[in-house]
């Protein structure tokens, strides 16, 4: 029996769909749901496998990770749909639209390119994993081991989003962290190389971020022909929250033109 994303729903009308990043959850995107859903969408915040409240698993790749939201579609009787993905959901996003093109009629993504990332979140994987949670007793308290590894608050609180209580009412973490170590490589995979794209796409990165590039406009193009690229303002790779309004007037313009 396949197994099926979890995720929250907002609004109605037209589906719109929204891919998190690495060691993120649809939690990170409620607030801009909760605006598309008051602007005419019925808004799919989803957790990736691995990731939220979503099932664990070993196997974990871009291929997958499109196949997982294809069976979300499938579930949920959704013949296609606007989709938005976020870096590592971004990619998720960019595979499945090269391979199942029928199904999505617009795609943003935001701040990653068609590209390979070499591993770079090694510093906050070996922090996540020297914090002790068999005896975590508040999230300050793992606040105060991870900041051993991790000098930038606002990081730390991204990821102690993660934090919950199992059914032994003992924090953890809500991610698969071992899964999610050992698949550094498969994270910074690149779709695949000769997958294309005709639709409407709109990729939004990020003036203060280095994740998209003018060097990468040319891979772009040759993915997504119908591409356009466009800047969010005193931004970084957390573009949608570091400015959620611009963000939030470009993808929408982008999601009701014509």
């Amino acid at each position: 029996m396949k197994q099926i994303l979890h995720s929250v729903i907002l609004g109605e009308g037209k589906p719109l769909c929204i891919l998190h990043g690495f060691l993120g959850m649809l939690d990170n995107w409620k607030t801009l749901g909760t605006l598309y859903a008051e602007n005419g969408f019925r808004v799919h915040l989803i957790d990736q496998r691995n990731h939220g409240k979503s099932f664990h698993s070993p196997d974990f790749n871009y291929d997958i990770l499109a196949d997982d939201f294809l069976n979300y579609l499938d579930a949920h009787d959704i013949e296609d749909t606007a989709l938005i993905g976020h870096s590592m959901g971004g990619k998720t996003a960019m595979q499945f639209a090269c391979t199942y093109p029928e199904r999505v009629n617009r795609l943003i993504v935001a701040d990653i390119a068609p590209k390979y990332y070499p591993p770079h979140h090694q510093e906050i994987i070996n922090g996540l994993n020297a914090v002790d949670t068999t005896n975590l007793k508040s999230r300050k308290d793992a606040d105060e081991q991870l900041k051993k590894h991790l000098s930038n608050p606002g990081i730390r609180q991204f990821l102690l989003k993660n934090l919950h209580r199992n059914e032994d009412k003992k924090l953890c973490f809500k991610f698969n962290l071992e899964v999610l170590s050992n698949k550094m490589e498969e994270i910074g995979d690149n779709i695949n190389n000769t997958d294309s794209f005709d639709g409407y796409t709109l990729f939004l990165k990020g003036d203060k971020s280095e994740y998209v590039t003018n060097n990468d406009l040319e891979v772009i193009h040759l993915h997504f022909p119908k591409a356009t690229v466009e800047t969010i303002d005193n931004a970084g790779h957390w573009l949608h929250a570091e400015n959620p309004t611009q963000f939030f007037e470009k993808s929408l313009r982008f999601l009701n033109k014509d």
